[in-house]
């Protein structure tokens, strides 16, 4: 495995950033070690809120949630996925998988970091690696907040809905990030924000590929989207939901009504999670997918005054938003 480098300069002149930040050694299932770059703000022993961000996006999309979670009291850790942000990026497509983005985390939060009694906030890609992990180690996780992503799960007698068929819209994406022969995952903002990205935003998320080697991680996550019936993340989903059928410490939805990545995820995770009946599930209106982006104030507040209220509901019959 190659493994290439942002340089570590490369967000210092953001200064809506965090600078509380460092990096992390994990092994990278090929004998080397990768850095994994991550937020850490706040009081070392403070509960702590780890959120985990998806493609295109990196630990930037968590400024503002970020500071208002240290304000609160709590330790805000935010890493950037393995091949993201100023993470250490393996240089080929095939050096990436679900099953490895998992393993990923799992060595930085329950390995390096030790975590316990964890609040999760979980966006996109996030969602799925890290209700991989709430499974893996449901005891390590105090509470989930899920946002316009989902766990995709196959029953093997139901054919795959259209979107995701080999010959959806989502499988034509696929084959243009494959092909294109400039990727530029900055780009993809302005697809799916429902406000028109500003040029600082833009920038902001162009921080992590001054050069388009360094694209690899995100356009290997084009790839891994669930458009077969082989996909090799299903198997592992479906034992997933296994565990997250029985989870019953609190989770809570904040999605967007302009989401068109994600916009019925929300749908099975309060149907089926018994953790999250009898919670104040939230669909924000005027946000698009990066709901954070769209409205960082609303998205802020509902955050964290679920948060500050513990997410402890009474468990209740589980309904629909």
């Amino acid at each position: 495995m190659r493994i290439l480098r942002t340089p570590d300069d490369a967000a210092d002149h953001l200064l809506d950033y965090p600078t509380n930040r460092r990096y992390v050694s994990v092994p990278s299932g090929d004998g080397q070690d990768l850095r994994v770059h991550l937020v850490d703000a706040g009081d070392l022993a403070a509960p702590p809120v780890v959120f985990l961000h998806g493609n295109p996006s990196w630990s930037y999309l968590w400024r503002h949630q970020i500071r208002a979670a240290v304000d609160a009291g709590y330790r805000a850790i935010a890493p950037d996925l393995v091949g993201m942000g100023l993470s250490d990026k393996p240089s080929e497509m095939v050096d990436y998988s679900v099953a490895r983005h998992v393993g990923w985390m799992r060595a930085l939060l329950f390995e390096q970091l030790d975590l316990s009694d964890i609040s999760f906030v979980l966006h996109d890609w996030g969602g799925i690696v890290g209700m991989r992990l709430t499974a893996e180690q449901p005891e390590r996780i105090g509470r989930m907040v899920i946002s316009n992503t989902g766990l995709p799960w196959r029953d093997i007698t139901e054919p795959l809905p259209a979107v995701i068929r080999p010959s959806g819209p989502l499988a034509d994406f696929q084959a243009f990030a494959a092909a294109v022969p400039d990727w530029e995952p900055w780009t993809l903002l302005g697809m799916t924000m429902h406000s028109v990205p500003t040029s600082e935003l833009e920038m902001a998320y162009r921080v992590p590929y001054p050069t388009q080697n360094l694209t690899v991680g995100s356009r290997a996550f084009t790839q891994l989207l669930p458009t077969r019936p082989d996909n090799p993340m299903y198997p592992d989903n479906y034992e997933a939901w296994k565990v997250l059928d029985t989870f019953t410490k609190p989770v809570l939805t904040i999605f967007s009504d302009k989401d068109s990545v994600a916009p019925d995820g929300w749908r099975p995770i309060v149907k089926r999670i018994p953790g999250a009946s009898g919670q104040p599930h939230a669909i924000l209106e005027g946000g698009g997918h990066f709901v954070q982006e769209d409205l960082p104030e609303q998205y802020t507040e509902t955050l964290m005054s679920w948060l500050g209220d513990a997410g402890e509901r009474p468990l209740a019959t589980v309904g629909s938003q």
